[in-house]
């Protein structure tokens, strides 16, 4: 699909507004940013491609316009510009269609030609159930995926009616199949029915309670680093820190939230990013759309940080080291720029993990993360 399709689906950026008729400094991102503006940019070299999606509607909410999109895109152009070799474009808003599907497809289209283009994409605004298209662009080009999402609920709630509280249901069951391995981070038990747990637990899933990923946060980086699509809907973070959040006062604090992001732009596997829920109109002094803006600046932080890193078969930018648990041998990698760690599969196979999973192994214990690895392989 040509990048002439894209431009039909998509919908222009007014500067001007963004920048309340003053335009940006050379030391702000909007002056270093490729906009869809007056002409479509050149995004050849872009490592982050931004799109706006102000499609409300799965969650319960009729108007469809961008406010939500734009009121985020404001604060982060008016951030200073740190990583200079960072290359940002915005190819505006997608067009909401007539009906939710139509959006969906809308979205879906624009995420699979910028993936098979090799583009990071960054998706902002509109409820969490877009996750969906986002998910679905990867099925329209059959590849098979990791999926990791922030969120304070797990969204199976079959007794609503909105698709932004059951998107996941489609996601987890739909067929043709694209979904290899999901893993949740961050929900909070008060919200959830046990045996929900129970369901994600028997289908082979991750699931991360808030309180526990916030005891030891970094050990979240391998599975964002492992996944091609990473969700996070603002409810996962506590009210104070974004008060367009009303579901919960409890959660990850913005600085939790920007290491996340972080995290996965870092990752070379991580493809498409979506920041969801954010509702202009229950925000205060645009502190949440400040929060996200920093989130934005973080996972270009990370792009930065992840171009360092060397490719695994370089093995001379690698610590290595051999070991045995369980009757089990194998080799852990620890990169030598960035620190990170990845183990070796029974079948040769590399995968992220952390310091801690290689601890486990030096005590003659099977990490958790090998062994789930192994049954998903």
């Amino acid at each position: 699909m040509s990048l002439q399709t894209l431009i039909d689906f998509l919908e222009p950026v007014n500067i001007a507004r963004l920048s309340n008729d003053e335009g940006f400094k050379d030391t702000q991102l909007g002056k270093h940013i490729a906009v869809y503006d007056a002409s479509f940019p050149d995004i050849s070299d872009a490592d982050m491609v931004l799109v706006g999606c102000g499609e409300m509607r799965g969650g319960g909410l009729q108007h469809t316009n961008t406010g939500s999109p734009d009121a985020i895109r404001a604060e982060f152009y008016a951030l200073f510009h740190w990583h200079t070799e960072v290359r940002v474009a915005d190819l505006g808003n997608v067009k909401c269609g007539a009906s939710l599907q139509d959006s969906y497809a809308a979205l879906r289209v624009v995420v699979s030609v910028l993936i098979e283009m090799g583009k990071k994409i960054i998706i902002i605004g509109g409820s969490h159930d877009n996750t969906l298209a986002q998910y679905q662009a990867y099925g329209s080009l059959y590849k098979i995926i990791d999926v990791a999402s922030v969120d304070s609920r797990i969204d199976l709630d079959m007794d609503s009616v909105l698709a932004a509280d059951n998107f996941l249901v489609e996601m987890f069951t739909g067929v043709p199949n694209y979904l290899k391995h999901y893993t949740h981070i961050g929900f909070q038990s008060y919200f959830m029915h046990p045996q929900m747990l129970e369901t994600i637990h028997k289908l082979g899933f991750d699931c991360y309670r808030v309180g526990k990923v916030k005891e030891a946060l970094e050990e979240m980086e391998p599975s964002i680093r492992n996944s091609e699509l990473f969700s996070f809907d603002i409810a996962a973070i506590q009210h104070a820190h974004a008060p367009a959040n009303h579901i919960t006062p409890n959660g990850f604090n913005g600085e939790e939230a920007c290491t996340l992001m972080q995290y996965a732009g870092m990752s070379h596997t991580c493809s498409s990013i979506g920041i969801y829920g954010y509702i202009p109109e229950q925000d205060h002094h645009s502190l949440t759309a400040k929060q996200l803006s920093h989130m934005l600046w973080y996972v270009m932080d990370g792009i930065h940080k992840g171009k360092n890193e060397a490719t695994l078969d370089n093995r001379a930018e690698f610590d290595e080291f051999t070991m045995a648990f369980a009757e089990v041998e194998t080799v852990f990698l620890r990169s030598k720029r960035t620190g990170r760690w990845w183990m070796q599969l029974h079948d040769g196979k590399y995968v992220a993990c952390s310091y801690q999973d290689y601890l486990i192994a030096g005590k003659n214990d099977i990490p958790e993360r090998w062994l789930r690895a192994v049954e998903r392989s």
